[in-house]
């Protein structure tokens, strides 16, 4: 796989797509350019924090040869320093033309958000506390590749706040920090010994698996109870014909995987998370 596909980890992008899907799904209409400017958006953002992720774990010595996953550019020596460093601002800078386009078209409130999103992101693993070795990256995830991204994209369509974009972010949310979750538990042993102490290592391997079955549960239990009152119609349900897919990656995870065996529950959450998109998104456009 080429270096710079593999380091932009295509198994976490279903969390920058699929809120895009669903909260266009959610607007009462569709302007097309819109919907792929805000995907532009979405995926970018995302792409630039993986990308930083990899440079600022590379540099300081997070990434040693003892972990397991996908191989890491900056550590594994593939990438210089320098070329991820100017591969991040390349992703943002994509992100922010894409922004800006669509700031221009709906409204300067935008650029706002992006800005938060683009300080989010770089948060996440650089600067002198980031959030992800505070326990907080879960909260980040849920944040920004839930609400806001969910309710940005419908807002775009719409140039208001969509009330069943709310709704739908939560699930949508979840199961994009379950993506992560899934990724930290596999990561507990070199991320502890390294001094990251993400929310995984604080909680340790049981409670962060009770936490990951949580988020999937959570995620169909919140649709199921949630949109069919909000949109008067049971069109939304098809989101548990997702349900199928999730259960390679809770047994993996309750059944005490560890390491490598953790590598497909992560792929397994992506693809959770994007078919259950696509699905939520046709209830809605149905309902």
């Amino acid at each position: 796989m080429n270096v710079w596909v593999e380091a932009a980890r295509p198994p976490t992008l279903p969390a920058a797509i699929a809120p895009v899907v669903v909260g266009t799904a959610a607007a009462s209409r569709l302007v097309l350019w819109r919907f792929a400017a805000a995907l532009v958006v979405a995926l970018g953002v995302q792409v630039a924090v993986n990308y930083a992720n990899d440079y600022f774990d590379g540099v300081h010595g997070v990434d040693t040869p003892q972990r397991v996953g996908p191989r890491r550019a900056v550590a594994s020596g593939l990438v210089a320093p320098a070329r991820m460093r100017a591969a991040t601002a390349v992703a943002l800078g994509v992100a922010a033309v894409a922004g800006s386009a669509l700031s221009a078209a709906v409204g300067w409130e935008l650029l706002g958000v992006g800005l938060a999103c683009f300080v989010a992101a770089l948060a996440y693993s650089g600067g002198p506390r980031p959030y992800a070795s505070s326990g907080l990256g879960e909260l980040f995830v849920f944040v920004f590749f839930g609400l806001v991204a969910t309710v940005g994209s419908a807002y775009v369509h719409d140039e208001r706040v969509v009330a069943v974009a709310v709704a739908a972010s939560v699930p949508v949310g979840l199961l994009a920090t379950a993506i992560l979750v899934a990724n930290n538990l596999r990561d507990i042993p070199t991320d502890g010994a390294a001094g990251k102490a993400t929310l995984a290592v604080r909680l340790g391997h049981h409670a962060t698996r009770l936490l990951y079955i949580a988020l999937v549960a959570g995620a169909f239990a919140v649709s199921a109870a949630s949109l069919p009152v909000m949109t008067s119609s049971f069109w939304p349900l098809l989101v548990v014909a997702a349900l199928p897919l999730s259960v390679r990656p809770l047994r993996a995870v309750a059944s005490g995987a560890t390491g490598g065996a953790l590598v497909p529950a992560v792929a397994g959450t992506g693809a959770l998370e994007l078919a259950f998109a696509v699905l939520l998104a046709v209830g809605l456009v149905l309902a």
